[in-house]
């Protein structure tokens, strides 16, 4: 499944279309951000993760959605489920986001 960009404009929206969310919330100055994005790309395209749903935060441009999962630093990777995080955690190893999806 493709990643979505989403904003404050439509960030809740989605939460509440979809059950099973992950969040990558990154900057455009973070190079760690940078880094382990294409490894979230292939995250995203397991056949096994087909049921969720995953989603990248600019960070800086959206206050709310920042807000709704407590991102402290970044990368931030945040799961929800039924609209209610379910726990969210920097981190720059994609070990850890796969960690995160398990929980879901």
């Amino acid at each position: 499944m493709a990643i979505t960009k989403v904003s404050d404009s439509n960030f809740e929206e989605h939460l509440a279309q979809n059950e099973k969310v992950i969040v990558k919330y990154y900057a455009g100055w973070c190079g760690s951000c940078r880094l382990i994005a294409p490894k979230f790309n292939k995250l995203a395209e397991k056949e096994e993760n087909a049921g969720i749903t995953f989603l990248d935060v600019d960070a800086e441009k959206s206050p709310l959605a920042r807000g709704l999962a407590k991102v402290n630093n970044l990368p931030f990777f945040a799961a929800f489920k039924n609209g209610e995080l379910v726990e969210g955690f920097p981190s720059s190893r994609i070990e850890a986001v796969d960690d995160l999806i398990k929980k879901l």
